[in-house]
């Protein structure tokens, strides 16, 4: 029987605009915010800090790699990385030094998750066709996984400029940790074990046990490429409050909003309080007491055989100072709790 020994606890972000008591904040202002909560992650003992990079008014990260150097400059222990890098947009080169730069400011602790992204605004931002949107995706990460496994790199594509024997400088002191983000896909499943890049699970909605045969396939894939089992994550949103009501009824009005902003172009209908309690009884997010969360993380914990689990801890304008409460309830008692629970069952 696994007893999680080694399970890390991570939060990540979008950057979502949240508010104050004058209304909404700046973006400027949220991302100070949000470098705040990074550093109050790493003194509560959270393992990992993720940023997601978006390019639209509702979030102020479209850069995450300026705000993870100044997390990883002011901390000791915190991994910080990012909750996805939209590759299919990005330059593969520029993504591999921006990182390698991370690493020699705090060497072993910068990380990149990469992903095609549930967002599109990046595409035409940069010039990218949306016809090309799998074929992007493809190649750059080839390269990517080249520039980081091999000093001289010779690559042809479609997408990128040719590389003939190339090497990329600076090179990162310890091998960079790049994670496939994946939203459901059984082959982007079979890709990342392909591709020797541990997996992170984004369950955003429904029984995370939906998602047992996704991680049952990806460890099928190693045993059957006679590779080892890297480590699978989950990422999930929710909220920590002082009380089951209060969590609910403070995350609610602010999830809405978002739920309604992004719906707007996928179609959703408005969010009602009864399926968003329901999500919360019986679906992926996580929000509660701690006690409650707590429970609700280990349940997933162990269905999908997890060796990480990261709790999106901004949906929407929230109260910025919840968020900060969020934060230190996460790592001073939600993460203990969980420790605690699984111990008990494996002894």
């Amino acid at each position: 029987m696994t007893t999680f020994q080694n399970l890390e606890f991570g939060l990540d972000t979008f950057g979502d605009i949240t508010r104050d008591d004058s209304g909404l904040r700046t973006g400027a202002q949220v991302i100070r915010d949000t470098l705040a909560e990074g550093i109050l992650a790493d003194q509560v003992g959270v393992d990992y800090f993720g940023l997601g990079e978006h390019h639209r008014p509702d979030f102020a990260i479209s850069a995450p790699e300026p705000i993870l150097g100044a997390l990883l400059g002011q901390t000791k222990h915190i991994h910080g990385g990012t909750s996805v890098t939209v590759l299919s947009s990005d330059d593969p080169i520029r993504v591999y030094q921006r990182f390698a730069t991370l690493d020699a400011i705090a060497p072993g602790r910068a990380e990149i998750t990469i992903g095609r992204g549930s967002f599109t605004e990046s595409f035409p931002l940069f010039g990218y066709k949306l016809d090309d949107y799998e074929d992007l995706f493809t190649e750059k990460s080839q390269l990517l996984h080249e520039l980081a496994t091999q000093e001289k790199v010779t690559f042809q594509g479609s997408h990128v400029p040719e590389l003939k024997g190339v090497t990329v400088w600076p090179r990162a002191e310890t091998p960079l940790k790049i994670w496939r983000g994946v939203g459901g896909s059984p082959q982007s499943v079979i890709e990342a074990a392909a591709a020797g890049m541990p997996l992170v699970l984004a369950i955003i909605g429904g029984d995370p046990a939906r998602f047992a045969p996704l991680a049952d396939l990806y460890r099928r894939a190693h045993e059957q490429m006679g590779t080892p089992v890297l480590p699978i994550g989950v990422h999930s949103p929710g909220h920590v409050g002082a009380t089951d009501a209060e969590a609910r009824d403070e995350y609610f009005e602010g999830y809405a909003k978002m739920h309604e902003m992004v719906g707007r172009s996928r179609g959703w209908g408005k969010l009602s309080r009864a399926a968003y309690d329901a999500e919360i009884a019986h679906g992926s997010l996580y929000v509660g007491s701690p006690e409650t969360v707590a429970k609700k993380i280990a349940r997933t914990v162990k269905i999908l055989g997890l060796d990480r689990f990261t709790l999106k801890y901004s949906s929407g304008p929230q109260d910025y100072r919840a968020n900060l409460r969020n934060v230190e309830l996460y790592g001073t008692k939600v993460i203990p709790l969980v420790r605690e629970m699984l111990a008990a069952e494996a002894a």
